[in-house]
């Protein structure tokens, strides 16, 4: 009969997750995960065949972590801007893991970004149900709601600047109406982060 293991692939992925959320991506080598685990690095070399694959693996744990829960609460009764401020207040609670993500670059957040949207546009359809807007505006509004969110989140994260719930609110409502008014990312070739043109591609590529 075969031994079961004992230290198996959701168990490394369970104390990686923990780890970037607590100290971020710089912690997670496989010498800390071993150490973390009270394990050697074997079994990790054994269940993923690089810690690329491993930090892809715990990203997608991130992004349904932020999708089906941290995003998903409830301040004010408008769905757009509580998901706003559930991530701005994700961001200053998780610091490392949102400088990484958004700021240093050190984790790779194409996948995130994406998710992002995908949940934004849906907020949006809950907030502005009486609209006819077609897809590409209401893509192109999330995009530009995210840019503030993050920006704001950067503000207070960095203690560069602090706003009060209520000015938060208020930028965050007139920058949709803004972006409802005048569309103006529709002018705007390619915005690295939220890459519209990829976003409708892998979009296309998942509904295929």
């Amino acid at each position: 009969m075969a031994r079961k293991k004992e230290i198996g692939r959701d168990k490394i992925l369970n104390i990686a997750y923990k780890m970037i959320i607590r100290d971020g991506v710089e912690s997670l080598t496989a010498r800390n995960i071993a150490k973390e685990g009270h394990f050697s690095t074997q079994p990790l070399y054994l269940e993923f065949s690089s810690m690329d694959e491993l930090k892809e693996e715990v990203l997608d744990k991130i992004a349904e972590n932020l999708q089906d829960n941290v995003l998903q609460k409830e301040y004010t009764g408008q769905p757009l801007i509580d998901m706003d401020l559930s991530y701005i207040d994700y961001a200053q609670k998780h610091q490392n893991l949102f400088r990484a993500t958004f700021v240093d670059g050190k984790l790779g957040s194409k996948r995130i970004s994406n998710m992002l949207i995908d949940l934004g546009v849906k907020k949006f359809n809950d907030q502005y149900q009486d609209t006819d807007y077609s897809e590409e505006k209401i893509v192109n509004i999330v995009v530009a709601n995210w840019i503030t969110t993050i920006g704001i989140a950067s503000l207070l994260v960095n203690e560069i600047a602090t706003f009060s719930r209520t000015q938060v609110i208020n930028v965050l409502t007139a920058q949709i109406n803004d972006a409802i008014l005048n569309d103006w990312l529709s002018k705007s070739k390619k915005i690295p982060l939220f890459d519209v043109k990829d976003y409708k591609k892998q979009r296309k590529s998942i509904n295929a």
